[in-house]
């Protein structure tokens, strides 16, 4: 597996090794300590999610303020997305610009998003099935979300007449983030 560098400092596109013939391929999704090697720091990972979306579905910009602040270490089982993070560091010289990746079955890359970026994305293909490893539990009273259309944020979710939840709609403006990262 290899780590690729993104234009936020923390953020890493992970590339895995896949290994194909006639009968189909294998990979090594996670090793644990791979993983701490190329994030530069030790991580634990306490929960797993998963969730399917239909196709044009938008699904965040979502984030948990601290002491409850997540890393996620996403991909894509089935389908393909056009995943998002902001950066939410109000000490950041990159506060407010974002990295968006494509991650899909084909390709099969990974992207590990730490604690104080807002993540989303959109799924551009019918029953995609979205990965999640976590570096904290959810807890509902933490929770925060930003407006996924955002003008200030400049985000190509690369979908026409996206459908976004109710919580979703009803998101703060970027202008409006009382971060406290």
């Amino acid at each position: 597996m290899k780590a690729i560098k993104t234009k936020i400092k923390d953020l890493l596109i992970l590339e895995p090794d896949v290994f194909g013939d006639d009968r189909g391929y294998f990979f090594e999704s996670f090793n644990n300590d791979l993983f701490n090697t190329l994030a530069g720091k030790e991580v634990n990972f306490v929960q797993d999610n998963q969730s399917m979306s239909g196709a044009n579905i938008v699904r965040g910009l979502h984030f948990q303020n601290p002491p409850f602040a997540q890393g996620k270490l996403v991909r894509v089982i089935k389908g393909e997305v056009v995943d998002v993070a902001v950066d939410i560091r109000m000490d950041s010289p990159t506060y407010g610009e974002h990295v968006s990746v494509r991650l899909s079955e084909e390709n099969k890359l990974m992207f590990w998003i730490p604690p104080g970026f807002a993540h989303g994305f959109s799924s551009l293909k019918e029953g995609t099935i979205f990965s999640y490893k976590c570096t904290n539990y959810y807890n509902k009273e933490s929770e925060g979300s930003l407006a996924w259309d955002d003008t200030d944020l400049g985000i190509n979710w690369e979908v026409e007449n996206p459908i976004i939840s109710e919580k979703d709609k009803n998101s703060v403006a970027f202008n409006e983030l009382k971060s406290q990262f």
